[in-house]
């Protein structure tokens, strides 16, 4: 996929500097920061992060090096806004596992969204306890833990399918006052068979049960096996 206004793809032997820049994990989360809040300042980003303003500005520029950010339009002369110029940052998984560069990124940038799976459900479970959200929202959100066996042109189709679809549904409900940010963390991670067994051997009971909660144990767990909140780094998020 090409880059575009709001979709940046990085090639690992074009863009290596841009992407060792991105190892750094406050970097990623002042990028997600900017990407979910909007324009901040590094002194604004440093109480959400628990950084100094030192810090956050030094990892600010360094972004804005590889244009990751930029400057946004200032509310007054005293101290300068940064705003994130893509939504999205993605790379071919492919090229990426080929280099130590990315596939350093690669493995910092799922961890990530893990964490922010965290972070978020705890924020929809706050939200909801607080009031914040509707009853409507409540029986669409949720987490399904779901272990399909797929070929790898199946989960292809999936994965391209599923962001089809996003897109329209996002461009429909653009101006729905309704419309909330939904945190949307799809995963989908191949497992190779345990012992000696053949990539087409079916699973075993015990496979089964090392699998861990399926989506029915999921949704019958309570309230915390539900999540809805802000996105925060989108895909490179």
């Amino acid at each position: 996929m090409d880059s575009d206004a709001t979709h940046r793809v990085l090639a690992p032997e074009r863009d290596a500097a841009a992407l060792k820049a991105l190892t750094h994990p406050l970097r990623l989360r002042l990028l997600g920061l900017l990407r979910q809040h909007g324009p901040a300042t590094a002194s604004e980003l440093a109480v959400r992060t628990g950084e100094t303003s030192a810090s956050t500005s030094y990892h600010l520029r360094v972004l804005a090096k590889y244009a990751f950010v930029a400057e946004a339009e200032h509310r007054d002369g005293r101290e300068r806004r940064w705003r994130a110029v893509h939504s999205v940052t993605s790379a071919d998984n492919v090229a990426m596992l080929a280099t130590p560069a990315g596939r350093a990124m690669l493995v910092l940038g799922r961890r990530r969204q893990v964490e922010h799976l965290q972070q978020s459900m705890e924020q929809h479970e706050a939200d909801i306890d607080a009031g914040r959200l509707g009853e409507e929202w409540h029986d669409p959100s949720g987490i399904d833990d779901l272990m399909p066996r797929l070929t790898p042109e199946s989960l292809r189709e999936l994965r391209d399918t599923m962001a089809e679809k996003l897109a329209e549904l996002t461009a429909r409900d653009e101006h729905d006052s309704r419309a909330r940010q939904v945190v949307l963390l799809t995963a989908g991670l191949p497992l190779a068979p345990a012992g000696p067994a053949g990539p087409d051997a079916a699973p075993t009971a015990e496979d089964a049960r090392d699998a861990g909660p399926s989506a029915e144990d999921a949704r019958d767990a309570g309230p915390s096996a539900e999540t809805e909140a802000e996105p925060e780094s989108g895909r490179a998020r």
